[in-house]
């Protein structure tokens, strides 16, 4: 089982952080991401919205199972390839000074079938850098 777990404060209001890390599209921030956005047929942002990530090398459809604006949303995984099992991830934002701590925690692996811990020990990498470059580009566009 992989667990990471990120945290970063951002120099801007909760409400501020949490749209823009829960819009779909921001998620293209991460270097390797090709596209994001709601998937085809999907409302629009809250819970039982479903995004679609697409990367070089991988593909996520997640599903929104919490959304609590602007305190926390968490996600699940349903679909993907590489495949994992996926325990879901939760984002959640509480004011700190002039800013907005940002704590994120996700929780998966891999099947056997699909490299199992081989595959987790690549991912795991990948998805910690790929986070933060998420959570550096969202500091970017709103401390400015």
């Amino acid at each position: 089982m992989v667990e990471i777990h990120l945290e970063r404060t951002i120099a801007a209001s909760p409400e501020r952080v949490f749209d823009w890390l829960a819009d779909p599209v921001n998620l293209a921030a991460a270097p390797l991401a090709v596209k994001a956005g709601y998937a085809k047929g999907s409302a629009g942002p809250g819970a039982g919205a479903v995004r679609e990530v697409f990367g070089l090398g991988a593909w996520f459809r997640e599903e929104i199972t919490a959304y609590d604006r602007p305190r926390s949303y968490s996600y699940l995984i349903v679909r993907s390839l590489p495949p994992l099992d996926h325990e879901g991830g939760t984002l959640t934002f509480t004011p700190s000074g002039d800013g907005t701590h940002v704590d994120w925690l996700t929780n998966y692996s891999h099947p056997a079938r699909a490299g199992g811990k081989l595959m987790e020990a690549v991912t795991r990498r990948l998805l910690r850098s790929t986070f933060l470059a998420i959570l550096s580009a969202c500091a970017k566009a709103l401390e400015r």
